[in-house]
């Protein structure tokens, strides 16, 4: 079996490697990837070598004035701006925020990597098979011990699949992909967007500007810049059900709750993409981001063609697609959630904002205006 992988928004899934601004440089509305040891190789023919090592070691990025013929001959990759624009905004941010994330890439190319695959679906599958006793046990257990237990999502995940033994997705395996050409990838520029309260339940949009907080003007917010697959890119890769696993006498050996049915679990990690969209909606229309509304609204009707023919399911993947894209539990407005939550440092003051949570979002610019949000892909199995 085989899986075929449609991005339907701009995708990254990365390998933790960034471009920081003395990897590259912008020229032409590229950022130009310099090949490093090719320049060394170069510049130790005659005396420049010293001074070009002084600027990689205190310079915050290449002085284009000096060095600029790097980027035009000396460039192992160039990959453009998804907009002419966002080279007027690379000019103006300061460097701490010009580290450019990658996307995933090996020796034979970029690719995408199995265990992103699978970490996406298990989350859309936990989502439908939690209950609502499973959070109401962890609220009660974090209010009976007065603190977080060490790892709460270990016993929730388990209620809902089962233990490991019984797990029904140690059947399915999905293998990295088949590299895709360098070609396929833009730089795409981000914005983080936020709620204020304006009382009686309406919210105004706001951006993230690091280090003020937040200000109205969407070109006056921190940008963010990274690498990513653009919509329409396709990854395929092998797709294997363990056949020993899915047979009813063992699966009854290991206690498992009931037979393996493929097109289950594709429809629950459906029905989980489909609520979080209906999050997505709302927050678009609270926000009054037209574009991001109309982007969530044709992310549903494809969920709704999928759905309905049966070919396999749409969900979130990788970098920049927030917390609910990472969580099985997705109505953050239920108290008794929002008790669990109060526990984490990192979201007790969220929480207490009393604020719908999250309130922000990272939305991704096209043409210079916030219309998607990144990561949502269209995965189908075939034979």
């Amino acid at each position: 079996m085989n899986y075929r992988l449609t991005c339907l928004t701009p995708t990254l899934v990365g390998d933790g490697q960034r471009l920081s601004p003395i990897d590259y440089m912008v020229w032409k509305d590229h950022v130009n990837v310099l090949d490093q040891w090719r320049i060394f190789r170069l510049l130790a023919k005659g005396p420049r070598l010293e001074g070009y090592l002084s600027q990689l070691k205190k310079a915050e990025k290449l002085d284009f004035a000096s060095w600029g013929g790097f980027a035009q001959n000396y460039a192992g990759r160039r990959i453009p701006f998804e907009d002419a624009s966002s080279t007027y905004y690379w000019e103006r941010t300061h460097a701490e925020h010009l580290f450019i994330p990658t996307f995933s890439t090996g020796p034979s190319g970029p690719f995408l990597p199995g265990t992103a695959i699978k970490g996406a679906f298990r989350t859309g599958v936990v989502h439908g098979r939690l209950t609502e006793r499973v959070i109401t046990d962890l609220a009660a257990r974090v209010t009976s011990e007065g603190r977080m237990p060490r790892r709460p999502a270990i016993s929730a995940e388990e209620a809902a699949l089962g233990s490991s033994g019984a797990d029904p997705l140690r059947v399915l395996s999905a293998y990295d992909s088949k590299t895709v050409p360098a070609s396929t990838f833009k730089i795409y520029l981000l914005r983080t967007s936020t709620l204020e309260s304006r009382g009686a339940g309406r919210f105004e949009l706001a951006w993230k500007q690091i280090p003020r907080g937040s200000v109205k003007r969407a070109e006056d917010a921190t940008p963010a810049f990274a690498e990513m697959a653009v919509p329409g890119t396709i990854f395929e890769g092998a797709w294997h059900q363990n056949k020993f696993l899915s047979q009813p006498e063992i699966g009854k050996a290991l206690r498992r709750r009931g037979p393996i049915n493929i097109d289950a679990m594709f429809e629950l990690v459906n029905s989980y993409t489909g609520q979080l969209l209906k999050i997505q909606k709302q927050y678009a229309e609270w926000s009054g981001l037209t574009l991001l509304k109309s982007t969530v609204e044709q992310l549903d009707a494809r969920l709704a063609q999928v759905r309905e023919a049966k070919r396999g399911c749409v969900l979130p993947i990788g970098w920049g697609a927030g917390f609910l894209s990472k969580v099985a539990i997705l109505n953050t407005q239920d108290e008794t959630y929002r008790g669990i939550l109060r526990q984490v440092g990192l979201y007790a003051r969220a929480i207490q904002s009393g604020l719908p949570f999250p309130k922000t979002r990272r939305v991704v610019f096209l043409g210079n205006q916030p219309a998607s949000l990144p990561g949502f892909v269209h995965l189908e199995v075939t034979a």
